[in-house]
């Protein structure tokens, strides 16, 4: 049962690689490249399951609901913009470069969250 936790962990870390990664990537000329995006869906997507499967007791530990309600609505800010942005890139309509260093920000404020919360 700790594989499966542990396995869905390293692919939680790998969508925040590739949004932070993404983000330094970018970040002279901002725009929202595809891995950011993807990152995103799979932060929301294995933060799901890490938490179902904490509560369901395939952990040792138990998050804090607080925790997880802040990271949730961090990682949601994020998929919005992204997305939005992405959308409005691809429709070549102008968009406001902030919020690709919005995306950036949020990511790296969930990391802290993740690692200083105690």
């Amino acid at each position: 049962m700790s594989f499966v936790f542990n396995l869905v962990l390293v692919l939680h870390l790998l969508g925040m690689a590739a949004i932070v990664g993404g983000w330094f990537v970018v970040a002279r000329s901002p725009r929202i490249a595809e891995p950011i995006v993807w990152g995103a869906r799979a932060q929301i997507l294995t933060g799901l399951i890490l938490v179902g499967l904490a509560q369901a007791g395939w952990s040792d530990h138990k998050p804090d609901n607080a925790w997880v309600a802040v990271k949730l609505v961090v990682a949601l800010a994020v998929v919005a913009l992204s997305e939005i942005t992405r959308a409005k890139n691809k429709r070549g309509e102008s968009f406001n470069p902030n919020l690709v260093h919005a995306v950036g920000g949020l990511a790296v404020v969930n990391v802290l969250v993740a690692a200083l919360w105690t």
